[in-house]
C-alpha cells in the first residue's frame, strides 16, 4: 500500500529545485516572499477572493503564449507591494533569465499582494520600499527559510490572532510530491470561536463532536473593510502537468483555505493560490494523478495555514496576540 507522509523538511522546498527567499522590515511591519528555481517553470493561478491585487497573472491562463515563468512573488503593502516583482525582475535580468524575445530576455514574475497597511507599522515612506524588499528576498532564496512573522507574513493578521508565513509538504510513495507556502492575512479566524483550537488541527475530524460547535467568527472581526485582508498561497508538485491542469490544482487547493480559516473567500479577502510544477516526474495516469495532487494540494494548504499561525511571534507595536502566547 502506498504511504502518505510529510516531506523531509515539511516545506515547499521539498519539491525538486524550488527555492524560497524572504525579506521584511519590522519597522514597516511588512515584507516579501519569493519562490523561484534555477530554471524557469510552468505555473497557473486561481483567484477566488473578492478583493485581489495581482500582476502578470493573466499570462498564467492556459490559452496564453507564455508557458514558463521565472518566479512568483507574495508581498505585503497592498498595491504598493506589486513593485516587489520589479526588484525580482532586476535580479533575474542580471542572471540573463526570462522570456526570450530575440533581442532581450524578459523575466516573467507574477505576483500577488495582501493588505497590511493598518497593522501599526511605519507607512509614511517617501520612496516605495517594496522594490528593494523584492530584490533582497530574491537574493536570500534557499532550500531553508524561516516561517512565521517573516517575509510576506511579517505584518499579517487574522480577525483574532497574528497571521504569518507557513509551509507544508507531502510525499505519496516515492513518486508524487506536493508542497505549499501561504501568507495568512485573513478576514476570518483560524480558531474555533472562543478557543485557541485551530481548524487546521482538526482537518478530517468530525467537528460536531467538539464541546463547542463552531459558529461564525465574522461577527467579531476587526477587518471588515474592502481589501483589508487576503490569504496568498502557492502549491508546487513534481508531476509534469500542463497549465490547464495546474489551474485546476490551484482551484482545488482553495478548499484548503476554507478548511483552515472561517470564513474564507469573502468579498473582503483577495484569496489567491498559484500552482507550479518542477516537471521532473512524468505523469502515469492523467486522471488519477490529477485527482491525487488536487487532494494533496488542499491538504498542504490547510497544514501550511496552521504552521503560519503557530510560528507567528510577538513584535513591538503588534495589535494582536500571537497564537503561541494564548493560554490553553
Amino acid at each position: 500500500m502506498t504511504k502518505l507522509f510529510n516531506g523531509p523538511s515539511n516545506s515547499i522546498t521539498d519539491i525538486d529545485g524550488f527555492l524560497v527567499g524572504n525579506a521584511h522590515d519590522d519597522k514597516l511591519k511588512s515584507g516579501v516572499t519569493v519562490l523561484t528555481r534555477s530554471t524557469s517553470f510552468r505555473a497557473s493561478v486561481s483567484i477566488l477572493g473578492g478583493a485581489p491585487g495581482t500582476k502578470e497573472t493573466d499570462l498564467l491562463s492556459p490559452d496564453k503564449i507564455v508557458d514558463n515563468i521565472d518566479g512568483i512573488v507574495l508581498a505585503g503593502g497592498s498595491a504598493f507591494g506589486l513593485d516587489a516583482s520589479s526588484g525580482v525582475m532586476d535580479c533575474l535580468k542580471n542572471q540573463n533569465r526570462g522570456f526570450d524575445t530575440g533581442s532581450i530576455k524578459v523575466p516573467i514574475v507574477p505576483s500577488a499582494i495582501l493588505f497590511d497597511l493598518k497593522n501599526g507599522g511605519f507607512k509614511d515612506w517617501k520612496i516605495n520600499p517594496y522594490r528593494d524588499l523584492g530584490q533582497n528576498a530574491f537574493l536570500n532564496v534557499s532550500e531553508k527559510f524561516e516561517i512565521g512573522s517573516v517575509g510576506a507574513g511579517c505584518g499579517a493578521t487574522t480577525s483574532v490572532v497574528k497571521g504569518g508565513l507557513g509551509t507544508a509538504s507531502f510525499c505519496y510513495g516515492d513518486r508524487v510530491k506536493v508542497g505549499a507556502i501561504v501568507a495568512v492575512n485573513s478576514v476570518g479566524s483560524p480558531c474555533f470561536p472562543g478557543t485557541n483550537i485551530l481548524y487546521s488541527d482538526f482537518y478530517g475530524a468530525n467537528k460536531e463532536h467538539l464541546e463547542k460547535p463552531p459558529t461564525s467568527s465574522l461577527i467579531n472581526s476587526t477587518k471588515l473593510l474592502k481589501g483589508e485582508a487576503t490569504t496568498l498561497g502557492i502549491v508546487c508538485t513534481n508531476l509534469n502537468f500542463n497549465k490547464s491542469d495546474l489551474n485546476r490544482i490551484a482551484t482545488a487547493a482553495h478548499s484548503g483555505i476554507a478548511r483552515a480559516i472561517e470564513p474564507s473567500h469573502t468579498p473582503f479577502d483577495g484569496d489567491i493560490i498559484f500552482s507550479a510544477t518542477s516537471g521532473t516526474q512524468p505523469i502515469y495516469s492523467k486522471d488519477k494523478d490529477l485527482m491525487l495532487v488536487c487532494q494533496l494540494s488542499a491538504l498542504c494548504i490547510t497544514q501550511a495555514v496552521g504552521s503560519a499561525i503557530k510560528a507567528a511571534r510577538k513584535k513591538r507595536g503588534d495589535k494582536l496576540a500571537c497564537w503561541a502566547d494564548l493560554k490553553t
